[in-house]
């Protein structure tokens, strides 16, 4: 038994070597990649913004908002008091302070200005990718609400939302529409039997008269329930048809859709899912009726890009966190990031990072330009390709930090537990295989015009890569598909090889290259030859002036 020490106090035993997660930094200031993109993008003017905002996102308290927001989880109240029916979700007051801050920056309508400022996509890109790296949830509801912009634009009657829907203000009221400052839009596209197989889809629209609409049926995956209005497919006489269907009717009634309850999910836990049932619900036509894919797909062009948005700024995250943690934490008489070994694994890290990012802004760019190789084409080929990667970094960060990391009570296990969803949502690997396939069948003259772009300056191993490319795409349609896999893979990989070979310094090329298209290429992170490349260089610029 232990007995009191003399002075009858307890003093605990004292911690060294023990490295707390990384706070109170610059995001932008410190990520040399994101700098040069927007300036090659036209969008420097967006650099006091991003920079202001950076730091904003970098603060220690703004951390915790996140942590609070992650832990205290929606609560959904079916009924009030009295037994009335209200459907309601409850957040963190820390979820409306997050939100808050997006809206505030404008870039939830920043890509769909109308000035039609050059640059605006990567500055959108931006402010999204560095707002992702702190707090990913809320990067939900305003990925949504992007999407609908363009798609509500076009509708005589529902244009009129677009000031509210461009509005810097974020109102969380559980009000109708005509009271709210500004507005959150959702979706509900995926029902139990379809899955991603919108067609499938078994809830009913009935029309009442003019463009309205009764709905009902259900939805498996009915995202942030609590938002103003969705957009909702469902079965018409002329085919699958896409619904606006607000949360208050016209006439300021409640709505008839019943959320049943809230999804339980792995990450993205401050936000809400839901499985909803519709009891008659109002909807208005939106577009053409039996022509809802369409509508579907335009809408999902903008989410996807969002999705590997998300996904490259936890890369980055996950690598900042690294790279602080192992120049800080001493093992076996040295600090871990002098050690050959992790030196290895982090430079690994630090290429898969700034290879999304340039890749991320040049998306961006290609949307800003209605280029249709970048956006029809490459955006799924790199949802798929650099979302699978997020899962795989993130996993090694986490074991970068041993046992620490694996706790659940810090940022590493919240970007391990969030890092799945981007794959999944919009569509997971093998639906956007299956649409670079599509498309490229479709527009085969957008995928071989890049193909040529990327030739022309390129050194033999890239121009040997594209004609590789190039004659697999020439082979047989129907074997195709079982190599779509492999096929997207080589696609983005030469793609983010030719942008580091363009846009970033040549050590970090050159590594890049030998490490992914060259003959000892390794998928294992660590595990690239690291002969000849210069990885001290490579670290340096991953987290600058750190």
């Amino acid at each position: 038994m232990s007995s009191s020490p003399p002075d009858g106090t307890w003093h605990s035993h004292e911690v060294a070597n023990q490295v707390d997660e990384l706070s109170d930094y610059p995001l932008f200031d410190t990520d040399l990649a994101l700098q040069e993109g927007l300036a090659r993008n036209s969008a420097r003017w967006a650099a006091p913004q991003m920079q202001s905002y950076g730091e904003q996102l970098g603060r220690a308290e703004t951390y915790a908002l996140a942590e609070v927001a992650n832990r205290h989880t929606p609560e959904l109240r079916t009924f009030d008091a009295r037994g009335r029916r209200i459907d309601k979700v409850d957040f963190h007051p820390a979820w409306d302070q997050l939100l808050a801050m997006y809206r505030s920056q404008g870039l939830v309508s920043m890509s769909f200005e109308i000035s039609q400022r050059a640059g605006r996509w990567s500055a959108f890109a931006a402010g999204c990718y560095m707002h992702g790296q702190v707090e990913a949830g809320t990067l939900c509801p305003a990925t949504m609400t992007q999407a609908a912009i363009p798609v509500l634009a076009r509708d005589p009657q529902l244009a009129a939302l677009l000031p509210q829907l461009r509005s810097t203000m974020h109102d969380p009221r559980d009000l109708p529409m005509a009271q709210k400052n500004s507005l959150w839009i959702g979706m509900g596209m995926t029902e139990k039997q379809g899955g991603s197989d919108v067609r499938a889809n078994t809830t009913c629209a009935t029309l009442v008269g003019g463009r309205e609409y009764r709905l009902r049926g259900h939805k498996w995956f009915f995202s942030v329930p609590m938002s103003d209005a969705h957009l909702v497919t469902a079965q018409t006489e002329a085919g699958t048809s896409c619904f606006f269907v607000p949360r208050w009717r016209p006439d300021g009634t409640k709505n008839a859709v019943q959320i049943q309850r809230l999804k339980e999910k792995i990450g993205n836990r401050s936000n809400s899912s839901s499985e909803v049932e519709f009891l008659d619900a109002y909807g208005l036509l939106l577009g053409e009726e039996g022509r809802g894919i369409p509508t579907i797909i335009e809408m999902a062009g903008y989410t996807r890009l969002n999705c590997v948005i998300g996904s490259a700024a936890i890369m980055r995250q996950a690598l900042v966190q690294a790279l602080h943690y192992t120049r800080r934490r001493q093992a076996f008489g040295r600090a871990l990031a002098d050690q050959p070994l992790m030196q290895a694994v982090l430079a690994d890290m630090a290429l898969e990072s700034e290879a999304a990012a340039v890749l991320m802004l040049r998306l961006a760019q290609g949307f800003e330009n209605g280029e249709r190789g970048w956006q029809r084409i490459l955006t799924p080929a790199a949802k798929f390709w650099v979302c699978k990667r997020a899962v795989e970094l993130s996993g090694e960060a986490i074991e970068v930090f041993g046992g620490n990391g694996y706790v659940d009570n810090g940022v590493m296990a919240r970007l391990y537990r969030e890092a799945p969803v981007n794959s999944i949502w919009e569509g997971s690997g093998n639906v956007m295989c299956l649409d670079v396939l599509r498309a490229f069948a479709r527009e085969p003259e957008a995928l071989l015009a890049l193909l040529d772009d990327w030739r022309s300056d390129a050194e033999p191993t890239l121009r040997a890569e594209a004609d590789s490319l190039q004659t697999l795409l020439s082979g047989d349609p129907g074997a195709l598909e079982a190599q779509a896999r492999l096929l997207c893979q080589r696609l983005v990989l030469l793609a983010q090889a030719v942008l580091l070979r363009r846009h970033s310094p040549a050590f970090l090329a050159d590594a890049f290259i030998a490490s992914r298209l060259g003959t000892q290429a390794g998928r294992v992170y660590g595990a690239m030859p690291t002969g000849g490349l210069d990885v001290a260089a490579i670290l340096r610029r991953a987290l600058h002036a750190s």
